[in-house]
């Protein structure tokens, strides 16, 4: 009885230092589109907006903003670095709560200036930027100076997953956005990616060290795409997912070069896609019943428009892939976040995961 009770109370303290255990890295920071938005849009004059039911209906808060059911992939990842918050929208972030992180994605933005504007207001990858800009000078005077800032930073995790918008809110709507007469699949993925690095080189030069740069799913395979171009809605659109190829194997390039280029700093690839593929062609592996429509939604696909307000989603939502025209549900954004951070396959993240990242 003496050792039971011992065991007892020392599993007790266990417990009691993991919860009280600080976090891999002391910030986490994030850029990125409505995969990620935790409530940036919520004020704006945007079509781009999910702070309402159903949105958030398995989520504890209820609608914040999440284009999701309940949590987004960086709300796992934030939970496997150990941090007991989520990180905060721009929007919202105050005061020594920067010091953690801060959330600056924004629905409808991408990594071009012009993407996603019939959908009214939303911060681009270079606002994005400008606010994270904003942040370090917080930082700066809460630490005292641009050295204290400096070397908080480099010891934090910097996420970009920015793109899809680029494809599904630009190239892909020739009726509204002339890129594809102009570009090339080939072309439109560099002309992205020598945006992206600009942008990425300012985030360096304002402190960051540890990135991760995420690739773009499957849009083609969206409830949205297979509704519009799928002809049995069920097969993917080829074009569409050719053209992301295109541009996730540039962007993992980019991390190779940016890794030759600066001795300080770590860039690691998350292969989003290929994470995807295997939702797709396997998805009872995951207990997944439905691939090819969303869980809330109108029309063909529920893929029409995405969820309404006070709408009656799925009730199976863990047997959904898509919660939505576009978005996953919160089962598989928990895969794809825990397979971002320790990687099931050996492709899903290059050079190393998230977790190593973190301890770099």
């Amino acid at each position: 009885m003496a050792c039971a009770v011992a065991l007892v109370a020392l599993s007790c303290l266990s417990l009691a230092a993991v919860a009280l255990a600080e976090p891999q890295v002391p910030g986490y920071f994030i850029f990125g589109d409505s995969l990620v938005d935790n409530g940036n849009n919520n004020n704006i004059a945007s079509l781009a907006m999910a702070n309402y039911l159903p949105y958030g209906i398995d989520f504890p808060r209820g609608p914040t903003g999440r284009f999701c059911n309940g949590k987004t992939t960086v709300d796992v990842i934030a939970e496997l670095l150990g941090f007991r918050e989520y990180t905060p929208p721009f929007v919202r972030a105050r005061g020594r709560a920067v010091l953690k992180g801060v959330n600056y994605a924004s629905a409808a933005a991408g990594i071009r200036e012009e993407t996603g504007q019939q959908l009214g207001a939303r911060t681009p990858f270079s606002g994005q930027v400008r606010n994270f800009q904003t942040t370090v000078a917080q930082i700066t005077s809460i630490l005292g100076s641009e050295e204290a800032a400096a070397e908080h930073l480099r010891k934090c995790i910097f996420s970009i997953g920015l793109g899809s918008n680029d494809y599904l809110n630009n190239y892909f709507m020739p009726l509204i956005y002339s890129s594809s007469r102009r570009y090339t699949p080939e072309q439109w993925a560099d002309v992205l990616i020598r945006q992206y690095s600009r942008n990425v080189r300012t985030i360096y030069n304002y402190g960051a060290r540890k990135f991760v740069l995420i690739g773009v799913g499957q849009v083609g395979c969206s409830p949205s795409l297979l509704a519009q171009r799928s002809p049995d809605g069920k097969t993917c659109v080829a074009d569409v997912n050719n053209a992301i190829k295109i541009f996730n194997s540039k962007l993992k390039s980019l991390v190779k070069q940016n890794n030759r280029n600066y001795d300080d700093a770590k860039f690691i690839y998350i292969d989003i896609y290929g994470i995807f593929e295997d939702l797709i062609t396997k998805p009872g592996s995951y207990g997944l019943k439905v691939t090819n429509r969303g869980c809330c939604g109108v029309g063909r696909n529920n893929g029409q428009i995405t969820c309404l307000p006070l709408q009656t989603p799925c009730r199976n939502r863990k047997e959904y892939l898509f919660w939505d025209a576009f978005h996953p549900t919160e089962v598989v954004n928990t895969v794809v976040g825990e397979r971002s951070y320790k990687s099931e396959s050996s492709t899903d993240a290059y050079p190393f995961n998230i977790r190593r990242l973190a301890r770099a």
